[in-house]
């Protein structure tokens, strides 16, 4: 892949993620940090990618990167991690396979088993396995860093330290 369609393609990754954030009413001050985000991510499953990993291992390590930057940027912003993850991953939905999974399922729905062309039963059930790992991968790429880092919350960081009890006895 030439370098410009790489950086083209995670440019505009990064404007959907920072669309979806706008979408659903993330801070104002969080939007860049979307964008940067996503851009990591997709250009982390682009190289895996052009590395010939599997599409679910990359999709996986792209999530992933996702995660770890959004505690990260949650620790920068004093905000939520989810609102730096959701908008930023939800670019990676892959949607191609479930369109293609509804399709073939609508295409049977509407024939009877003896009208199936051959290979109708076996794509559709190959979209449905790909689409199904590759959201599962996203799931557990953005869920595992924020389970192994640290418990206490933004909120929990930087609340204040409780007042001591000044009374004496």
């Amino acid at each position: 892949m030439v370098i410009y369609n790489l950086i083209e393609q995670c440019f505009w990754f990064g404007v959907a993620a920072c669309g979806f954030g706008i979408l659903f009413n993330i801070p104002h001050r969080t939007i860049g940090y979307v964008f940067v985000i996503a851009f990591c991510a997709c250009i982390t499953r682009n190289i895996m990618y052009e590395l010939k990993f599997n599409q679910v291992l990359a999709t996986f390590a792209g999530a992933t990167v996702v995660g770890l930057l959004s505690i990260w940027s949650s620790e920068k912003k004093a905000s939520p991690p989810m609102i730096f993850s959701i908008p930023a991953v939800i670019p990676m939905v892959p949607g191609v396979y479930i369109q293609k999974l509804i399709l073939g399922l609508v295409r049977m729905a509407e024939s009877d088993a003896s009208h199936y062309s051959n290979n109708l039963l076996p794509e559709t059930a190959q979209y449905a396995l790909k689409a199904s790992f590759i959201l599962m991968a996203i799931a557990l790429g953005v869920a595992f860093p924020m389970l192994i880092s640290k418990s206490e919350t933004a909120k929990d960081y930087f609340a204040l330290p409780p007042k001591k009890n000044e009374t004496k006895t």
